[in-house]
């Protein structure tokens, strides 16, 4: 069991939670390369998918965690809810919380509003997004694909590397990864580089060669064109010869380097596509790991049966 009822974000989260929850991700991972994927944790479950803003993988990474511990999933979509018919979002969360759920995933552009949420339900809340403040469950398949491929985290060298402004994931990677005692370096132009960033522990340069030359892996963030405004740099063509993991660049380094990237990518922009797919990519077993820790997410948050965890259904 986690010390927290709902997970909102990674700032102050407690390290013996966030190491719970990885070593639970591991056991769940293992069920995932059995050729019977599905176990009976969460059976007689309920968990609505409340999702308002768009989004392919992290909803569907999130609906597959669910139906493989066997909790039944009820996907909502604000496009097509009565919030387009002028319905508050207080009634819409009262009148779901009257459905008798036991869990709310939930995606919104607002900063915060996971945790307005909680003022209004019941439930166990998780964040899968809110605006630019913070996606926690993004980091932790992000730390658990860290230590899936280097065996530790503490002491690790890890770069995160473009829009810093606007990314939720740079920002719970930052806390999740200092907490679990992960050295980090940012990078990117300096009008995607918030100011006093260095408060939170973390090293600042706006040169890649001096990132790529000091970190043993670096997250890869898409430029967020939707999120900004014009004018953070002069054009894409001038950002991937900045900023972008480039086969010459990358041909330059003397070490192995591993690159992960939270997706989705823009290829050629701040990833060349021989770099995304190559054997020094971990992007995949990202994907995948994202179920898993889900997975350990939705079991340790929602209580789910431990005499169950490890048995095929």
């Amino acid at each position: 069991m986690l010390t927290h009822k709902h997970l909102l974000g990674l700032e102050g989260y407690p390290r013996e939670d966030l190491e719970t929850i990885l070593t639970t991700a591991f056991n769940f991972r293992e069920i995932l390369d059995r050729p019977i994927k599905k176990v009976p944790s969460l059976q007689g479950k309920t968990v609505v998918n409340l999702f308002f803003e768009n989004s392919t993988r992290t909803r569907i990474s999130f609906e597959l965690a669910q139906k493989r511990l066997s909790a039944d999933t009820v996907n909502f979509s604000a496009s097509t809810s009565s919030l387009k018919k002028g319905e508050s979002f207080k009634d819409t969360a009262q009148n779901i919380e009257a459905m008798k759920i036991d869990a709310v995933v939930m995606r919104h552009p607002d900063p915060g509003a996971p945790l307005h949420l909680t003022h209004h339900i019941d439930a166990v809340v998780i964040n899968a997004g809110d605006g630019t403040h913070e996606h926690p469950t993004q980091a932790i398949l992000d730390m658990m694909s860290l230590k899936e491929k280097f065996g530790y985290l503490e002491g690790l060298r890890v770069g995160i590397l473009g829009d810093i402004a606007h990314s939720r994931v740079a920002l719970s990677n930052i806390f999740g990864l200092k907490t679990m005692g992960a050295d980090v370096m940012v990078c990117g132009p300096p009008t995607l580089i918030p100011p006093r960033l260095t408060e939170l522990g973390v090293e600042v340069t706006y040169a890649v060669d001096e990132l790529l030359d000091w970190a043993d892996a670096v997250n890869v963030l898409r430029i967020q064109m939707e999120r900004m405004g014009i004018g953070y740099f002069p054009s894409i063509r001038e950002y991937r010869a900045r900023f972008g993991i480039t086969m010459e660049r990358m041909a330059r380094l003397k070490k192995e380097l591993v690159i992960m990237h939270p997706g989705p990518m823009n290829r050629g922009t701040e990833i060349d596509s021989v770099i995304a797919d190559s054997d020094q990519a971990i992007i995949l077993d990202q994907v995948l790991n994202g179920v898993a820790s889900r997975m350990a997410i939705l079991f340790l948050l929602l209580g789910g049966n431990p005499e169950n965890e490890g048995h095929e259904s």
